[in-house]
């Protein structure tokens, strides 16, 4: 199928798409700013469906570290085809909009933003030395709050909505070389990132807030990315997949 790295990898959302990449032929590295025990039992399972795995040990909010990841990546398990830019932070602390702080702010914009962007920059720029017959795709999971305001969150928001801009514009760069490039945005998925506030948005979720009346499963959102690196969304530059269960579903 491909060989893939999937950044944010070992827990949630990132584990379960380097599995679902794993379950269907896909050599898969899985990075992370934490290369412990997790990162390793992902590479472990990786291993055990008899795919090239690797962990490895990745801040991509550090610019200089990129090429050094890359190469570790394709070291192991080969010429990569597929970039999942799924790692990414979250507010240092939740609060009033007048009350972020810069540090909270370039936080955010570090990784989930610059970061993610001169990732995609220099693994495009490696896919366009080489030329191949497989699927090449960049998937950048993003958020709902790429869309929807979160007040208590407002500098994640900011950081969320310029990845999904930059899903456009190398979608728009790359369409021509034949680079399949796709935007997630996750709503409320059950993760550790959200147990924190999973009882308030149950009860929001009961009352309508999302269509479909519950939390999704990060396995959900990794069956998607497999059909995106799998190339099975044809004719499409950029457009963002909603994994929300209609949160953002215009209704009256």
């Amino acid at each position: 199928m491909g060989q893939a790295l999937v950044t944010g990898a070992r827990r949630g959302i990132g584990k379960a798409i380097a599995l679902a990449l794993g379950s269907a032929g896909f050599d898969v590295a899985v990075a992370d700013v934490e290369a412990g025990e997790d990162l390793q039992a992902v590479a472990k399972e990786l291993k055990g469906m008899g795919r090239k795995a690797a962990a490895i040990k990745a801040d991509i909010g550090d610019l200089g570290s990129h090429a050094r990841v890359l190469d570790e990546a394709e070291a192991a398990i080969g010429p990569l085809t597929t970039l999942v830019n799924n790692a990414g932070v979250s507010v240092m602390s939740r609060g009033d909009l007048l009350d972020v702080t810069t540090e909270s702010y370039d936080r955010c914009q570090s990784v989930n933003a610059r970061g993610t962007f001169f990732l995609t920059q220099a693994f495009a720029k490696r896919l366009l030395k080489v030329k191949s017959t497989d699927h090449r795709s960049i998937i950048t999971i993003t958020s709902a709050n790429a869309t929807a305001v979160s007040i208590a969150r407002g500098e994640y928001c900011m950081s969320k909505a310029a990845a999904s801009m930059m899903s456009k514009l190398f979608a728009s760069r790359l369409s021509d070389e034949g680079i399949g490039v796709y935007e997630i945005q996750p709503g409320f998925i059950e993760t550790d990132m959200t147990a924190p506030s999973k009882a308030k948005y149950d009860a929001l979720i009961d009352n309508g807030l999302t269509v479909v009346k519950r939390f999704g499963q990060p396995a959900e959102v990794g069956r998607i990315a497999l059909t995106l690196a799998s190339g099975l969304l044809p004719y499409t530059v950029g457009q963002p997949i909603q994994v929300d269960g209609g949160l953002l579903t215009v209704r009256y």
